[in-house]
């Protein structure tokens, strides 16, 4: 064809070799191929002989630009292996780029010809494909292509107003070198995306779309970056871009727009090809060029590929957004690689005169999920025998490859491929068979299954009994997985100076642990993330969480969570706010846990019978056993100081006179001081808060210590004043033990020594556990009405454990016995036992002691360790048990949750049972009635003195809760103690629950209740309890103070509401009924729980 007078240059050679069909059309224009290639890095051609000198000069000046280097290499005075090298690389670059160029020209031009070469192929030149032909999976979408070719200019003005508003500041803020950044050129070309097909699948769900679109680009994008502080100048200028990108419409709605959300992603990685531009032309040189094409595609699968989606809502308040973000996977394929047979040799000896064999492995693929299996040398037929579990996330879609390499020492020799489609395995169940090996010889034999998830925990012991018979390398079977949607924190803590933390979240369970991404500046991170675990028995795993500042070194927070506590929740799922430990007050993370048993369905699987497990207790006496080997012990044999130990209650009252130690204007003004107590006793510290400005402070803090009965212990107390720099010492004291050891109660003024003037009160009470649980609820209401709030919840238990020796551990690493250490926990609690070096049953003869704050609903974890080879076995044991059982205490063999071994321990419980509450103020008592208060507060001009004994607080609890109690009024009742704590001058009031409330409309409350002190209504006297969700019947157990004096407190009402939201837009809150109670009318001595009936607004509460 005769190319006119005004055409550019003849087409580049590296297009020759193109199939005819690519000539141009009759009917198109000759201007067509005036425009050069923009890739073709051809230069124009000058109108006459002026355009030619300048070609000519200008090809000239480059090839003397290749000289420059090796001038200054010999100026200089550098090895001739520099230049030599130098020039090796710009070679490679220039190979590298010119078959990306090549690769761009050839792919434009493909799709620019796509249908005539089409027609050309099937010898249908300029005609339209014919209507009986088509494609019954795949359905071209030219109609869909058009539309795109007419957006494309639109959206390349949205991409740069994208870029140059979003992307670039995000950018300049992320790194104080990157403060210039900019996009100087930002054109997305005049070659759009094209979509070269669509197939749309049969969805069981009727829900539910599902659309795969084979998308290709290969586009003249040009995209030019700029750093100007370093004169740094990179982009991109064309681009490669084919993949399958599957669309998922759902949820189908009954209203506009009728599709609820819209998930897109990539079955399988695309394949990617850039054509880099300035700085980033580096990129190309061979090494580099391979590598930042997978971190870019790396990148893109962290955010596109299976099993990360990007979701689009499309209607508002859409429900489960996470669920559809990462929804839970279809099914699990656990996949035994067992042998290949009848593979080609591939080693060659003696340059090729002497054939050998080879040495096979597997790659094992299921999308973004690869194992490699271990090398069989010198080997047609190897027999690997290893297992893998995969996660199928979409069905049909996901294939199974593997491929059979000869490894080699320089360039692994391929010996054969296989795929396979899920979707048959699904069908199957259990799939045992020879697949061919294509593009190459011999067969690989694969055993197939397919593991569906189910919400049973009683399926869970069947699995376990079965995953025992499975021989399974290099990991054991799983028994369940655990999905993580990690979603939001708050209140992180922040960094030194109060800077914003840039929080990420590291998982683990087990040695498995994965990572977030980082959230920058902000303790209120919202990352949105799923994680995936396989476990082989969760009833012994936990899953630790820590929070992190991007640097790794700073902890934010942190988190263990047991994983048996999801076999006992609804669904197997928890979705709810945890409390982070270790962190601030209200640092808390939100995540959702799901848990799912793998269970394989198949006719073929018979799993055992019997229970697994037995009764340790009711074990018969082994018989015929060696004269030599002692019968193994039923209990536990402790020492005599076992459970001995008592707790001491220091209650830290005030100090008076202390010493001033501020200064200011150079010591001409004299301050006060700040001070605050320091204790030390039986190897710990406490210390209470900062009081500002006072030489007489009120403290009115409680700290706790277990003691033992050792003669000579001290308590060592010091006082100081708190500064910016070193504190100043106010004085110190030292007080024996012995005293409140032998009586069991100390109430003094210490003075303070080593300063001239100022004295402390304290106040020390010895609790000696109980062995019985008749007082429990008495001393847990005793407790919460002498909690003070700057103090920690006071304990109402010691929990002693002794654990003596485990037996029947489990063997990890072949045979060798591990090295065991056993952990006890309570709560943040925790004791470590020795170590015992190798030996499946180890004798630790170890205790520990605990106090305990809420017997009913903590529990004692113990977990047994080896080292280096985890956990070995856990037992989770509820303190509840404890409190049924004779005498609070449980000693015996108990099981391990993983199946196999056992400890013995002894475990028991003491009731802590105070004599000297702080509701007594003498030695003496004596109680007085509402009218008796009145009378005094009356007559002598200021508050009674309220003085109670502790066992008659006691019997007037019991009283006070008795079962005989009225049946709830129309509106329901609220359980409330009112009390004044003569100690603190304070009034008390304890939200306990409410009871029989009236629902609202056809949903039940959410409700709260609200106290006011009248007749006083502003937000100083206010105090409101936390709302409950969707209950008749809310227990709060809160407390509530109020500081002023006892004459005062008589003059006051207290107005009790228990209200409800309206609705969650509205400010207005529904009055569910209240309560109004006259103090000068209740006896404040007794602090006794009582119901109270709630009324209308217009009505008075009774009780």
């Amino acid at each position: 064809m005769e190319r006119s007078p005004g055409e550019g240059p003849s087409p580049s050679p590296n297009l020759v070799d193109q199939p005819a069909a690519l000539s141009e059309p009759p009917d198109q224009p000759p201007a067509a191929h005036t425009k050069p290639d923009p890739g073709s890095g051809v230069p124009p051609a000058g109108p006459g002989a002026a355009g030619e000198v300048l070609a000519v000069l200008t090809s000239f000046g480059r090839r003397l630009l290749v000289l420059v280097p090796v001038y200054l290499a010999g100026a200089v005075g550098l090895s001739v292996g520099f230049v030599l090298f130098g020039l090796a690389l710009y070679l490679g670059w220039r190979r590298v780029r010119d078959e990306k160029e090549r690769s761009l020209r050839a792919a434009r031009q493909l799709l620019d010809d796509e249908e005539r070469l089409t027609a050309k192929t099937l010898y249908m030149s300029h005609r339209e494909l014919p209507a009986w032909v088509s494609f019954p999976d795949v359905e071209k979408a030219e109609w869909l292509n058009k539309i795109i070719a007419q957006v494309w200019p639109f959206l390349g003005q949205y991409m740069e107003k994208l870029l140059a508003e979003t992307v670039a500041p995000a950018v300049r803020g992320s790194n104080p070198h990157l403060q210039t950044f900019t996009f100087t050129r930002v054109e997305l070309g005049e070659k759009p995306l094209r979509i070269i097909g669509v197939k749309v699948h049969p969805s069981q769900r009727k829900d539910q779309i599902l659309l795969d679109l084979n998308i290709s680009y290969v586009g003249d994008v040009q995209i030019d970056v700029e750093v100007k502080k370093y004169f740094c100048k990179a982009g991109v200028k064309g681009m490669q871009l084919h993949g399958i990108l599957r669309v998922i419409l759902e949820p189908l709605v009954g209203d506009l727009p009728i599709v609820g959300a819209v998930s897109m992603f990539f079955i399988r990685r695309p394949t990617l090809d850039i054509n880099w531009t300035g700085m980033t032309n580096l990129l190309d040189i061979p090494g580099l060029s391979s590598l930042s094409d997978t971190m870019i595609m790396d990148s893109i699968a962290a955010f596109l590929v299976l099993p990360n989606r990007l979701l689009v809502p499309l209607v508002p308040d859409l429900q489960d957004v996470a669920q559809l973000r990462s929804p839970l996977p279809r099914g699990i394929i656990r996949i035994h690689l067992l042998a290949a047979q009848g593979l080609s040799s591939k080693d060659k000896y003696v340059k090729g005169l002497i054939e050998g064999k080879s040495d096979p492995y597997a790659l094992v693929r299921v999308g973004t999920q690869t194992f490699c299996s271990r090398v069989i040398d010198e080997e047609l037929n190897p027999k690997w025998g290893e297992t893998y579990e995969v996660i199928v996330h979409e069905v049909p879609g996901q294939e199974i490859e593997v491929e059979v390499f000869d490894k080699d020492p320089d360039k692994d020799d391929f010996l054969g491929r296989m795929k396979l489609d899920v979707g048959k395995v699904l069908q199957a169940g259990v799939l045992d068979d020879w697949f061919p090996l294509q593009g190459g010889q011999g067969q690989v034999h694969l055993r197939l299954e397919w593991l569906s998830l189910l919400p049973d925990a009683e399926k869970l012991e069947q699995v376990l009994q079965w995953n025992r018979g499975v021989s399974s390398r290099p990991d054991p079977p799983s028994a369940a997985i655990l999905v993580v949607y990690l979603d939001r924190a708050q209140d992180l803590p922040l960094k030194k100076m109060n800077k914003e933390p840039n929080p990420m979240v590291q998982l683990s369970i087990q040695d498995v642990t994965q990572e977030s991404k980082t959230v920058y500046s902000t303790n209120s991170p919202v990352w949105e993330e799923a994680f995936r675990f396989f476990l082989q028995d969760p009833r012994s795993q936990e899953l630790d969480v820590q929070v992190k500042d991007d640097s790794r070194a700073l902890t934010l927070g942190s988190l263990t969570l047991p994983l048996a506590r999801l076999l006992t929740a609804p669904e197997l799922t928890l979705d709810q706010w945890f409390q982070l430990s270790s962190s601030g007050l209200n640092s808390r993370l939100y995540m959702k846990l799901v848990m799912r048993i793998l269970y394989l369905n198949s006719s073929e699987i018979c799993f055992p019978t019997g229970s697994g497990s037995w009764d340790l207790d009711n074990e018969s006496p082994q018989t015929g056993s060696s004269v030599d080997t002692p019968p193994r012990p039923s209990h536990t044999t402790p020492d005599s100081h076992f459970g001995t130990e008592n707790v001491l209650r220091l209650h830290v009252l005030e100090a008076q006179d202390l010493i001033a130690k501020d200064r200011f204007l150079g010591g001409l003004v004299k301050g006060k001081s700040d001070p605050y107590v320091k204790l030390k006793l039986a190897g710990r510290s406490f210390r209470s808060r900062v009081v500002r400005e006072d030489l007489n402070p009120r403290w009115n803090e409680v700290f706790e210590v277990i003691i033992t009965s050792i003669p000579g212990q001290e308590l060592e107390v010091e006082v100081f004043d708190k500064d910016l720099d070193k504190d100043d010492f106010l004085g110190r004291c030292k007080v024996s033990l012995t005293t409140v050891l032998n009586s069991g109660f100390l109430d003094e003024w210490l003075t303070l020594e080593d300063v001239p003037s100022g004295r402390l009160h304290l106040r020390l009470e010895r609790l000696t556990p109980r062995p019985t649980a008749a007082e429990l609820e008495e001393v847990l209401q005793v407790n919460s009405l002498i909690q003070t709030q700057k103090s920690a919840e006071l304990a109402a238990a010691l929990l002693s454990v002794y654990v003596e020796r485990a037996e029947d551990l489990p063997l990890r690493k072949g045979t060798k016995p591990p090295s065991t250490y056993a952990i006890l926990t309570v709560g943040e609690t925790a004791h470590k036992t020795k170590t015992v070096s190798q030996t499946s049953a180890p004798v630790w003869d170890e205790n520990a002691s605990f106090l305990i704050r809420k017997p009913h609903t903590e529990s004692l974890e113990l977990q047994i360790r080896g080292e280096g080879t985890g956990a070995l076995g856990s037992l989770f044991l509820p303190l509840s048990d404890l409190l049924e059982a004779d005498g609070l205490c449980l000693d015996r063999w108990f099981a391990l949750t993983n199946g196999q071994g056992q400890v013995l321990l002894r475990a028991q419980l003491g009731i802590l049972a105070s004599q000297h509450s702080g509701v007594e103020a003498h030695s003496h008592s004596s109680s007085y009635s509402s009218s008796s208060l009145s009378e005094a507060a009356e007559l002598g001009g200021g508050p009674p003195h309220i003085t109670s004994s502790a066992p008659e607080l006691r019997q007037r609890l019991t009283r006070g809760d008795s079962p005989l109690e009225a049946p709830a009024g129309p509106l329901g009742q609220v359980k409330l103690t009112v009390w004044y704590y003569s100690e603190e001058r304070k009034l008390v009031s304890i939200i306990h629950s409410c009871r029989a409330l009236r629902p609202n409309g056809r949903d039940s409350p959410d409700p709260y209740v609200s106290l006011l002190l009248l007749p006083d209504k502003n937000r100083g006297t206010k105090r409101k309890t936390s709302q409950k969700k969707k209950t008749l019947n809310p227990e709060f157990n809160e407390r509530f103070e109020w500081e002023l004096p006892l004459d005062e407190a008589l003059r006051r009402k207290l107005d009790v509401s228990v209200k409800s939201n309206s609705s969650f837009m509205s400010r207005e809150r529904e009055l569910l009924g209240k309560v109004q109670l006259d103090l000068a009318e209740i006896d404040l001595s007794q602090g006794a729980a009582q119901w109270y009936d709630l009324m209308d607004d217009k009505d008075k509460g009774s009780s």
